[in-house]
């Protein structure tokens, strides 16, 4: 057997599904009937780990850092609020999608100056974009509300069919199914040739290029795509809160956005969808025990993660189940090239 169908024997079987993936999902799935009296909070961490997918998609599988991340999230959300607010599209799916292109359109305008760079001016220009759209936003109050925000957002029904409920039960399962439709998608993006192609990229961009590989061509395309994910999942956050303020734009969204994936690792994509819970979970804990210092219990978890390695403490701490974490941490994104038999 040659090197080239060993690699590609193995990709397949990376592709498959395992016990552990179906788990998670039937465990976050009973989630919605076991704890009915926590649809909010679980509805949060849904949206944070699907924004936390979009950002893995370009670090963890692309190399590109941003600390700007949240200006399509931030997108997302105005457009939503704005197409709900002035009756523009009124089913919730259809201004779902219209919030994500619209995301889209800005993340394909943006990639130009994000691919020229390197990392550290990769930081800077997303976090320039962000801060510079915050500050439009703030501009042209009459359209945005301004500190204000929107108000009077009011959802229709989800389909014509199924209403938002205060208790954010119909909020909790649309989030969810919006959530796994688009891992399915990004699942299926990041184990195709073409993501295999970006792992080559984060690995050595000039040694993909002298093999063939179109570099930019790559790097915009994924660019979009998770900008397309981030303005998918401020969409979500304003049609199940009806809010939508300059917050959306904030610095501090894309920062806690890092250390999720610091929490749960990059390069895989249950990474962010673990890091949300995790961060979620201790945000909760931390700030019911010490409400103005819980953000040095979590600075100090980021602290012992780094020292200890994320790898003991999920064995060690437990954190999930360790066989659940050996089938999904053990699919990280990396395909290595087995010897020839040749």
């Amino acid at each position: 057997m040659s090197a080239a169908s060993d690699v590609g024997h193995h990709a397949q079987r990376q592709a498959r599904w395992h016990f552990g993936e179906a788990a998670f999902w039937l465990v976050v799935l009973a989630c919605g009937f076991l704890f009915p009296s926590r649809y909010l909070i679980m509805t949060d961490i849904l949206r944070l780990a699907l924004f936390a997918m979009s950002l893995d998609l370009i670090l963890g599988y692309a190399g590109i850092v941003s600390l700007g991340h949240a200006a399509f999230f931030g997108v997302g959300a105005y457009a939503a609020g704005l197409l709900a607010l002035h009756g523009i599209i009124n089913e919730p799916v259809l201004a779902l999608i219209a919030a994500g292109l619209a995301a889209m359109v800005l993340g394909f305008a943006t990639s130009f100056l994000v691919i020229r760079g390197v990392d550290l001016t990769r930081l800077m220009v997303t976090l320039g974009i962000a801060l510079l759209l915050e500050a439009l936003a703030e501009r042209f109050s009459n359209v945005t509300g301004g500190t204000d925000g929107l108000q009077g957002i009011e959802m229709q029904p989800i389909l014509g069919a199924i209403p938002f409920d205060m208790f954010g039960k119909a909020g909790f399962f649309y989030s969810l199914a919006v959530l796994f439709v688009l891992f399915l998608l990004a699942r299926r993006i990041v184990h195709s040739p073409f993501g295999l192609s970006l792992r080559a990229i984060k690995n050595n961009p000039l040694r993909a290029a002298a093999i063939g590989i179109p570099v930019n061509r790559r790097l915009i395309a994924i660019y979009t795509l998770a900008a397309f994910y981030a303005g998918i999942a401020g969409a979500l956050f304003t049609q199940t809160t009806a809010i939508a303020s300059l917050d959306v734009f904030a610095f501090d969204r894309s920062a806690d956005l890092m250390l999720v994936l610091v929490i749960g690792g990059t390069g895989y994509l249950y990474g962010g969808l673990i890091g949300a819970v995790i961060f979620r979970m201790l945000q909760e804990v931390f700030s019911t025990i010490t409400p103005q210092y819980w953000q040095f219990w979590i600075g100090l978890v980021l602290v012992v993660i780094v020292l200890v390695g994320r790898q003991r403490l999920h064995y060690g701490v437990l954190f999930l189940p360790n066989l659940l974490i050996k089938q999904i941490a053990g699919r990280k994104a990396v395909v290595s090239v087995p010897e020839s038999d040749t």
